[in-house]
C-alpha cells in the first residue's frame, strides 16, 4: 500500500511507551514519515524514554502527563502496556489530542465504550493499530472481495504464527486472544464487511511449552466464528513457527477465493539439491514494516484533513468482543454467543 501524500504541515506527535513496538513506531515517525514530526517520548521506566529519544533528536520524559499537557503535541501515539490503553485514550481525548492507540484499545467492553465516548465527546479522531489493513497484499485482497471477486463470502480463514516464545513464563494470561489473535479477528470482520460475529468456539492449549500449562500459558489456539450472514470463519495462532513470522488470510466464496500473506521476507528463492528455500521474516516489524508506516501516515492524514480514521474505536470494540468470547469459551469448554457474554474474570490480566 502506498503512503498518503505528504502533508503541507506535519502532524506533531507525542508518544507514550518506549517498549518494543513504541521504539519501532517512534523511529518510523521520526525517520520515515514526512507526514509526522515526533516531538516528545514518555515512559515511566527509568531511562527508557531517554534511550529512545536521544538518537532521534527529540525530548524525553518519565511523565505521560507532560505529553498530554504539551501545547506542541497535536496527536498522541499510545504504545505502552495494554492495560493502560483505555485510560490514556480517555485522558488524551480530554486534553484535546488526536489518538493513535496500539491494539488492544481496551481490556473490557466497558473500557472500550468509555474510550470511544471520550473521543466522540472531545471531537478528536481515534485510530487503532490494526496494521494488516495497511499491508499491500491484504489491502489488495480486501478490494477484490469488495469488488465481488469471491461472490458471497462463505468460508474465511486468518492465521498468525509467531516464532518467538523465548520467555513462556512471562506471557500474560489470555495473550493469545487479546494480543495476538485480535489482529485476526479484526481482519475477518474487515473482510466480511457488514456482517456481525454471533457465536465463537475457541480451543487452546500449551503445546509449545507444556510445562507452563499449569501457570496459565496458552500458546496454540483455534477459533471458529459464526457470522449473522451465515459465513463461517476460523482463526488460528501458534507461538512456535520455526520457519518465521507467518500471517495469512483466505476468503472463499460463491465465485472464487482470494488469499493474502506470506512469511517470505524477500521474493527470493534458492533452488538446490536440498530443495527450495527463501528468507523469511522473523518478527512483525520485519513482515509489516511498510504497513506500520502506512497506518501512521494514514492517521496523520486523518488528523490534518479532519476525516475519520481508516480503522477506529468501533472496529477495535468488535474485535475485542470476539477475544473476550474466546476466553469465555475456553473457560466453559463450549461455544459462546457474543450477545450473552459477560466479561470473564482475569481478562485484563
Amino acid at each position: 500500500m502506498s503512503l498518503p501524500p505528504v502533508l503541507p504541515v506535519p502532524v506533531r506527535v507525542g508518544l507514550i511507551g518506549a517498549g518494543r513496538i513504541g521504539t519501532f513506531h517512534a523511529t518510523t515517525l521520526a525517520r520515515r514519515l514526512p507526514q509526522a514530526e515526533l516531538v516528545i517520548v514518555a515512559d515511566p521506566a527509568d531511562g527508557a524514554a531517554q534511550r529512545l529519544a536521544a538518537p532521534l533528536g527529540v525530548e524525553a520524559t518519565t511523565d505521560p502527563d507532560a505529553v498530554l499537557a504539551d501545547e506542541r503535541v497535536e496527536a498522541v501515539a499510545i504504545t505502552c502496556s495494554s492495560t493502560a490503553h483505555a485510560e490514556l485514550v480517555i485522558r488524551a481525548a480530554a486534553a484535546g489530542k488526536a489518538v493513535f492507540c496500539e491494539k488492544p484499545m481496551a481490556m473490557s467492553v466497558e473500557e472500550a465504550d468509555a474510550a470511544i465516548a471520550a473521543c466522540q465527546e472531545a471531537g478528536v479522531p481515534l485510530q487503532v493499530g490494526f496494521n494488516r489493513r495497511f499491508a499491500a497484499d491484504f489491502a489488495a485482497a480486501k478490494r477484490m472481495v469488495d469488488d465481488g471477486a469471491v461472490g458471497t463470502p462463505q468460508l474465511l480463514r486468518s492465521l498468525t504464527r509467531d516464532p518467538d516464545l523465548a520467555h513462556p513464563t512471562a506471557v500474560p494470561a489470555w495473550t493469545i486472544f487479546t494480543q495476538t489473535l485480535i489482529h485476526d479477528f479484526d481482519a475477518l470482520n474487515w473482510f466480511n464487511a457488514g456482517a456481525t460475529a454471533m457465536e465463537v468456539h475457541a480451543m487452546a492449549d500449551a503445546l509449545v511449552a507444556p510445562d507452563c500449562r499449569a501457570a496459565g500459558l496458552l500458546d496454540t489456539a483455534v477459533v471458529t466464528i459464526r457470522y449473522d450472514n451465515g459465513a463461517l470463519a476460523t482463526a488460528e495462532a501458534s507461538f512456535s513457527a520455526a520457519y518465521g513470522y507467518d500471517v495469512r488470510a483466505e476468503i472463499f466464496g460463491s465465485a472464487g477465493m482470494v488469499t493474502a500473506g506470506t512469511p517470505a521476507q524477500l521474493p527470493v528463492r534458492h533452488w538446490s539439491s536440498a530443495g527450495v528455500a527463501g528468507p523469511t521474516a522473523r518478527a512483525d516489524t520485519e513482515l509489516f514494516s511498510d504497513a506500520y508506516a502506512a497506518e501512521l501516515a494514514s492517521f496523520c492524514q486523518a488528523v490534518r484533513n479532519r476525516t475519520p480514521p481508516a480503522v477506529g474505536g468501533h472496529d477495535a470494540r468488535a474485535a475485542l468482543r470476539i477475544a473476550l468470547a474466546c476466553i469465555a469459551s475456553v473457560q466453559s469448554g463450549a461455544p459462546v454467543r457474543l450477545d450473552d457474554i459477560d466479561e470473564p474474570s482475569g481478562a485484563a490480566a
